[in-house]
């Protein structure tokens, strides 16, 4: 790779490393993660930038490089569970969109955003992952299966798999605990 490409690369890399940390981020629920995510990712598309062809769009090449790092890291912390105590997404979440939340809302919506984490965590990599790009990315099946490199019944499956454990999960937490807010459940 000549200086010129070197000077390329890192000006689309500088486009796309909000978007790639974002991604990461939600891949991975913690900050730390995120960024070792975007590291070897951008390592690894730099090793390889020589293969990139131009067919697909740079970001969509970006991403699945993402997505299989993503996928990799998560895959070792479950063979290595005491290698690290992931941050809960709860703690590195935006709190709620309002200007000026009242204090409930502020509980209701941490006690949400722990719940979802939690049920994230009970999820498969690649169910994680699926779930992720199609309800907080907004990708269509087609794109999750080719920046996954799955089927699209399998991307289906596990975006099921997911919405099903995640179902659950918000059920049994309703079901078990006290309503603190005044909302009722109709």
């Amino acid at each position: 790779m000549n200086d010129g490409d070197v000077e390329v690369f890192l000006a689309l890399v500088e486009r796309h490393r909000i978007y790639m940390y974002n991604l990461a981020l939600q891949l991975t629920g913690n900050e730390q993660d995120a960024k070792d995510v975007v590291q070897e990712s951008l390592l690894n598309a730099f090793r390889h930038f020589h293969r990139f062809e131009g067919r697909a769009d740079l970001r969509t090449w970006l991403h699945r490089i993402l997505v299989n790092c993503a996928l990799d890291h998560r895959r070792s912390l479950r063979r290595r569970p005491d290698a690290h105590h992931p941050q809960p997404l709860a703690d590195v979440a935006d709190t709620a969109a309002s200007n000026s939340p009242d204090p409930e809302r502020l509980v209701a919506s941490a006690d949400w955003r722990r719940l979802v984490s939690a049920a994230m965590e009970a999820m498969s990599p690649l169910e994680r992952v699926t779930f992720a790009l199609r309800h907080f990315e907004g990708k269509s099946i087609a794109e999750i299966a080719q920046a996954v490199g799955i089927g699209h019944n399998a991307v289906k499956q596990h975006i099921f798999r997911a919405v099903r454990k995640l179902r659950l999960a918000l059920d049994a937490a309703c079901t078990s605990t006290p309503k603190r807010t005044g909302w009722s459940s109709r």
